[in-house]
């Protein structure tokens, strides 16, 4: 804890600006489920001023609470030295993301991830000049057969050694993976922990979609297996609260924290103090109980659109197209028939019809390599908006696209469904 200054201390040492001259001076905020947050002339000052690195206390304070309460992680009563658990704010978790592999990236460094994935960690990952090993991966996520066959390529004593450059970490987005929908199993992620035990790497838990599981009891995380302090976990409160807001937060061994919180410190100081007022007093009014009752309010919407996708996709995509059901967040994974590769086919043709969509090869390690699949997100649109009309410009590209004899069958079996 930080010592407080006496009340008669002189202070000529910071260089803070003098809050009294900052034009903002109070405002409210009014909530959809809860009173209005006021944040007077006091907390304004405060808002509106340079603060800790890490976050500010209150709001580091709730969030340890409840990532306690939520994940009881084993780190949380270690030592330091032990990899006790931490918690630090961060703008975003993309940013969390991005001072983690900075941190743990040399050149050539060997790491392991499941693709396709989310396109700003490949992004932030190209240019550290890592080795990335692409890990098979099914709508469960990660196959663990998979990667012990690729995990055998090193010996036990080239990780106790160093040498031949044993993967350094894995990273994974576990629930409603971006793009694919896939979610892993729990029992997948205990194999998963266990490997990372044996060979010495440390998994990172992308988990922004955690909040947007569909159903419920939800899936344990790494976070909640960890004994040994090697599992760094990001959140988001963008996909539930607010997106501009840009709120993250990074959990995971204290030694590792503290090293993202240094290089927050010299980058971008801290993560607005403004907003993190205003989620703190938010959830300092709800409280964990009111909270996750927002989730569950946020979780119903989603669920329906889900399912609003789900039912248009299976009315008139069911014989050009194949999908999983995704079980958590936002995004439907389609593989089309008969087209290896959709760019051209969602970058000109669907475009011109109107439908966007995001071709499968924006999320290969390599986005040149060719992609069967497109992701349809399903946050934003209205059911009506999923159905008839969109698809039916999607069946017209369909023709207009691929080879009469691969298309034409299922035409007819359209024109059938027409005409009842």
């Amino acid at each position: 804890k930080t010592k407080k200054s006496p009340p008669s201390l002189i202070s000529l040492a910071g260089g803070a600006p003098n809050p009294n001259l900052f034009p903002f001076k109070k405002a409210t905020v009014d909530i959809g489920h809860g009173t209005p947050i006021e944040i007077g002339e006091d907390l304004m000052k405060r808002a509106l001023q340079y603060s800790a690195s890490a976050g500010i206390p209150e709001l580091l304070s709730w969030l340890k609470d409840f990532q306690r309460t939520l994940h009881d992680p084993p780190t949380a009563n270690y030592s330091p030295e032990q990899g006790q658990m931490e918690v630090c704010v961060t703008t975003g978790s993309q940013e969390g993301l991005c001072k983690v592999f900075e941190m743990l990236i040399n050149p050539g460094d060997n790491i392991l991830l499941d693709a396709p994935t989310y396109s700003g960690t490949l992004a932030a990952l190209r240019p550290l000049g890592c080795n990335i090993i692409n890990i098979p991966s099914d709508q469960y996520g990660i196959i663990p057969k998979a990667l012990k066959e690729i995990l055998s390529a090193w010996s036990p004593e080239d990780v106790k050694n160093c040498s031949n450059h044993p993967p350094k970490f894995l990273y994974t987005i576990p629930n409603g993976c971006n793009p694919t929908g896939n979610s892993l199993t729990a029992e997948r992620k205990k194999e998963i922990y266990q490997l990372a035990r044996k060979y010495d790497f440390l998994i990172i838990e992308d988990d922004p979609y955690y909040f947007l599981q569909f159903e419920k009891p939800w899936a344990p995380t790494f976070l909640s297996m960890d004994v040994d302090g090697r599992v760094i976990r990001t959140d988001s409160f963008s996909k539930i609260l607010s997106s501009g807001l840009r709120i993250g937060f990074l959990t995971g061994p204290k030694p590792l924290i503290d090293r993202v919180v240094l290089h927050i410190q010299v980058s971008t100081m801290h993560t607005s103090t403004f907003t993190q007022i205003m989620i703190s007093q938010l959830l300092q009014q709800w409280g964990q109980k009111g909270f996750l009752e927002h989730i569950d309010r946020v979780v119903d919407f989603y669920r329906i659109q889900r399912d609003a996708m789900l039912t248009a996709a299976d009315k008139w995509l069911k014989d050009l197209a194949e999908w999983y059901p995704p079980a958590a967040g936002m995004f439907l994974w389609i593989k089309i028939k008969g087209i290896s590769d959709t760019q051209q086919l969602i970058m000109e043709k669907a475009l011109k019809k109107e439908v966007l969509l995001v071709p499968g090869g924006a999320f290969n390690i390599d986005c040149s390599e060719p992609s069967s699949y497109v992701r349809a997100s399903f946050s934003l649109s209205s059911p009506a908006q999923m159905d008839l009309v969109r698809f039916i410009n999607i069946f017209y590209i369909l023709i207009k696209t691929v080879s009469h004899t691969v298309i034409l069958p299922y035409f007819y079996i359209l024109l059938h469904t027409f005409s009842s």
